[in-house]
């Protein structure tokens, strides 16, 4: 069963109000990759696919909250958005049920500039935002990553383009 079936597993047992706006099914195409990043990382290792799978409630979060989500509806504006912070805790609680504090306020950290990025309109920073943060959950920040979220904290022009200038995370592992 791929990830984004055990989310959507997940969802379902949630109940209504949530589980009602699921989609039939995972669409076609809908590949989670920031889940299976985290989760190869050695600070991942006591339960990889655990990990995968709160990396991945948490990125659809996001998603409900700024993009199009891979396995709920977004017809109604507020409850998406509800949803969407359910998920983030839902992530949020299994990874502090795991101990990992240090990824914790990693993933507050990464939703938080999110939310700044896109209210200053660099929704385009967001996605190496995102895979960068997803890479620190399993293999530890990066220093060009720390400076680029200082960047971005700051509102300094440079900060999508650090952002966006990060080496492929496998790569600074």
């Amino acid at each position: 069963m791929s990830t984004l079936e055990r989310l959507r597993e997940l969802i379902a047992a949630e109940g209504a109000p949530l589980a009602g706006g699921l989609l039939e099914q995972v669409p076609t195409g809908a590949e989670p990759t920031l889940g299976a990043l985290a989760a190869a990382g050695p600070r991942a290792r006591a339960d990889p696919g655990e990990y995968e799978l709160l990396i991945e409630a948490i990125y659809e979060g996001y998603l409900l909250h700024y993009g199009d989500s891979r396995l709920l509806s977004a017809g109604d504006a507020d409850l998406a958005l509800l949803a969407g912070d359910r998920l983030y805790t839902i992530g949020l609680e299994r990874l502090v049920a795991l101990g990992d504090l240090d990824a914790v306020l990693e993933l507050a950290d990464v939703i938080a500039l999110c939310a700044l990025m896109v209210g200053r309109g660099e929704h385009s920073s967001c996605d190496p935002l995102w895979r960068a943060g997803a890479h620190a959950v399993g293999w530890g920040a990066a220093e060009s990553y720390r400076h680029a979220k200082a960047l971005a904290r700051a509102g300094d022009a440079a900060a999508g383009e650090a952002l966006r200038a990060l080496d492929d995370p496998p790569a600074r592992a």
